[in-house]
């Protein structure tokens, strides 16, 4: 079995594919078809739920694994592999977990180690960015079908999308049949934003060229990956693809429209508000400053010390729409300026409908530069480890524009021609509408 590569093909042959499949209507769309049930008010219903409800007829007869986390759950909160475990139609024979584990033991960045899960007696093994670790699970336990269950935030730098993209090519190696329990993007699903992953930048936060704001469930990205990223992968084969869709979902709903109960899908995402703000404000990762880890209020709290009231005056003189700045302290209890007093900004989301979280963040980290060029990015040593803003904008050419200067505002001509691309070959995945 191989090892996973990362992508070293130049940018223009990386690129090529959206272009090239966006010509062409893929089996696994034209198969699922091209909508779902209209929501007309109605309470959305999982993918979880419409297996269900259908009596797990895509499971039958099948020796199943599931890759979940603590956002698999049902309607009552309860998990739906203790669910099925406890559900005679389903032949369930082992969990795969992925960052922060399947029961979300894990901070950033670590996985949970194997265990035994007390509540169904079954086998959970560590999911997190290990494709060789998990294709010789699936053979060595006999799975016929892999189920991915878990709640995505809707940017590309949030790792489970990856998890679910190398248990699709590791099922695609293997000949199984893989089921994506489809769940909202609580972003919406309007439309993609932001710059394209160049493959020079793929690592784990970003595997493949697609948006930063990808405006797709993991059910349509799956059709996606399966169908131009998996084939590249394997020399050509792909999996078997089933799409257990929502219910009742349209493209224009937020996660509160949806009547669904919220899960931290990590513990630095508390509420779907720290999502809308996420697909920006985590770029600060990249920053000298804190994105807000170690404080009740990760991604909308950013500061450093030294930085003071002339961030915030400058950013609420922006008049960015949907979004205000209120002047803050805070002390983070971990990761970057534990324990020191940081100044800097509280972003207050306004309008949901009007903001823009990329330019928003673009906006906050150019005039940080303009007003505080002391700190810079997290890490100067781009020649030995590569710059960490790279590897998140999936652009090293938007680092550069920033660092000479340039105004948020002339970023987005950078992107425009791959995110055109990939606009377009995003359309052919789409689900619902």
């Amino acid at each position: 079995m191989r090892r996973r590569r990362l992508l070293t093909t130049t940018t223009a042959a990386a690129l090529a594919p959206l272009a090239a499949a966006s010509s062409a209507a893929p089996a696994t769309a034209r198969t699922a078809g091209r909508t779902a049930e209209g929501g007309g008010g109605r309470r959305v219903r999982t993918g979880f739920e419409t297996l269900r409800d259908s009596g797990y007829a895509s499971l039958a007869g099948q020796r199943v694994g599931v890759v979940s986390n603590p956002t698999g759950i049902d309607r009552d909160l309860t998990h739906v592999v203790d669910v099925m475990a406890d559900d005679g139609r389903v032949d369930l024979h082992a969990v795969f977990g992925p960052e922060h584990g399947f029961r979300g033991t894990s901070q950033a960045g670590e996985g949970e180690d194997f265990f035994t899960d007390p509540r169904t007696g079954l086998p959970v093994y560590n999911a997190y960015n290990d494709a060789t670790a998990m294709e010789e699970h699936f053979a060595t336990l006999g799975l016929d079908t892999v189920v991915f269950d878990i709640q995505d935030v809707g940017a590309r730098f949030y790792t489970y999308i990856w998890t679910m993209y190398l248990a699709l090519e590791a099922a695609a190696r293997l000949g199984l049949r893989f089921v994506v329990l489809d769940r909202p993007n609580p972003l919406s699903g309007r439309d993609a934003y932001g710059p394209v992953l160049h493959p020079e930048n793929a690592s784990f936060v970003g595997l493949k060229p697609i948006a930063q704001q990808h405006g797709m469930t993991v059910g349509e990205l799956a059709g996606l990956f399966n169908d131009v990223f998996v084939p590249e992968a394997t020399g050509g084969p792909r999996a078997e693809l089933h799409v257990e869709r929502m219910a009742g979902w349209r493209r224009e709903q937020r996660f509160t429209d949806t009547g669904l109960p919220w899960v931290a899908p990590s513990p630095n995402m508390p509420t779907p508000r720290t999502a809308e703000l996420y697909v920006g404000t985590c770029l600060f990762e990249a920053t000298a400053l804190s994105e807000g880890r170690g404080t009740t209020q990760p991604f909308q709290l950013l500061g450093a010390p030294g930085i003071d009231h002339g961030w915030q005056e400058a950013l609420n003189d922006r008049g960015l729409p949907g979004v205000r700045f209120r002047e803050a302290y805070f002390a983070p209890t971990f990761s970057k300026w534990q324990g020191r007093t940081c100044g800097g900004v509280e972003a207050q989301v306004t309008d949901p409908e009007a903001f823009d979280p990329i330019r928003t963040a673009f906006t906050m980290i150019t005039e940080q530069w303009r007003l505080f060029p002391e700190h810079r990015w997290r890490s100067q040593d781009g020649e030995a480890t590569g710059y960490w803003l790279d590897k998140l904008s999936g652009d090293r050419r938007v680092r550069l524009a920033v660092e000479a200067g340039a105004d948020a505002d002339e970023l987005p001509a950078i992107w425009r021609d791959e995110l055109a691309a990939f606009r377009r070959l995003r359309g052919r995945y789409l689900l619902y509408r």
